[in-house]
């Protein structure tokens, strides 16, 4: 027998927006006050009551972030204390994980041994292995020191990287000063997006480098764009300039990447990044859900659910008949491939498309002396 009743269920289909993730950094260095501590900055934070009122890398470096994040900037500081070792910033980076999510990590202390950039390659897989949490990293370098000359500076850094495999890692030499955290704000910038290189001249000439003129070295000879293509070219991300045009720009953020990987460019990376952040949560609420099975119709629907973020990623607007497009191209017909391995498993494959980007240009001149046709 069946007893008249009615039962209603509310059913949560996991369709609504998440925490941003992308565009926040955490900051990790030195300063006069505040060891141990981590706090948060946004465009009104008072650094001077936060990490001192004398000067610091970290200071220094936190500020030039925000004048070249731009509006709506927001960031964590980690200070560490005064005789710090690299277990102290890796420590600092794994605490910071129990409070918030961030994007990357910016190191405001020079490393100059193997073992710093080793350590930034582990601590991104011990992250994704324990959180879920995929982060990239900026490592501060410092400076030729006395009597080094460009040419030694540039084999030094070569050595330094040399033979080291780690996508997530980016080296900045600090010729300047403040280049890491001139270009941890030029990721952030809300301007454009995740997509798009800090080598992009329409975000503007770089702001707050640390010096108003060119680093010179041991010898005091000022630093020349053929050092500048050398660090370059020895996987470091540097500043330029372009001859007869006023301002100063990114040369392009490049990471350790072994040679021919697709993520030698930060901009590759982050797309990637963002994408297996958004499918991660996805993927989360279809544990031991039955609707996910192998049956044609189940299949279909699963690739337009795990399709979401590629859709939310490509989308693109356009303003005066001038389009700007999305983070990723959108995806296409087997973009998204659904796999069962056996009754229990099941694989899902995304592919990720980014827009092509014009770094090098090439433009060819022909001259026509041909005689206009007569009427």
């Amino acid at each position: 027998m069946t007893w008249p009743s009615v039962s209603i269920d509310q059913l949560n289909q996991y369709q609504g927006t998440t925490t941003e993730t992308e565009r926040v950094v955490l900051f990790v260095g030195t300063a006069a006050q505040g060891a141990g501590a981590l706090s948060p900055v946004n465009d009104s934070t008072d650094l001077d009551a936060l990490l001192g009122a004398d000067d610091s890398v970290l200071k220094s470096n936190v500020a030039a972030a925000r004048r070249n994040a731009g509006a709506n900037f927001y960031a964590w500081v980690h200070v560490l204390p005064a005789l710090w070792t690299t277990d102290d910033w890796v420590a600092a980076v794994k605490s910071a994980q129990k409070v918030v999510a961030v994007e990357g990590f910016v190191l405001c202390e020079d490393v100059s041994d193997v073992a710093s950039i080793h350590a930034a390659i582990t601590l991104r897989a011990d992250l994704i292995a324990k959180h879920g949490r995929w982060l990239w990293s900026i490592l501060s370098v410092a400076a030729p020191l006395d009597l080094v000359t460009w040419a030694d500076y540039c084999l030094e850094l070569t050595a330094l990287q040399g033979g080291i495999a780690g996508p997530s890692v980016q080296l900045v030499p600090r010729l300047w000063g403040n280049e890491p955290g001139v270009l941890a704000g030029r990721l952030c910038n809300r301007a454009v997006t995740i997509a798009d290189s800090p080598a992009r001249v329409k975000t503007g000439a770089l702001i707050d480098l640390g010096r108003d003129t060119l680093p010179v070295d041991g010898a005091s000879v000022p630093v020349q764009l053929a050092d500048l293509k050398a660090m370059n070219g020895a996987r470091y991300s540097v500043p330029m300039w372009y001859e007869d045009y006023d301002g100063m720009y990114w040369s392009d953020g490049l990471t350790l990447e072994v040679e021919g990987g697709d993520y030698s460019v930060i901009e590759y990376l982050r797309t990637v990044d963002k994408a297996a952040r958004k499918t991660r949560l996805l993927a989360i609420p279809k544990i031991a859900d039955r609707s996910l099975n192998s049956t044609p119709g189940s299949i279909a629907a699963a690739q337009t659910y795990f399709g979401r973020p590629l859709r939310d990623m490509s989308k693109s607007a356009q303003i005066n008949n001038v389009t700007f497009p999305g983070e990723v191209k959108p995806p296409r017909e087997g973009d998204v491939v659904i796999q069962w391995k056996n009754s229990k498993s099941v694989s899902v494959y995304l592919t990720v498309r980014p827009y092509e980007c014009p770094k090098e240009i090439t433009v060819g001149i022909l001259l026509d002396t041909q005689l206009e046709p007569t009427q």
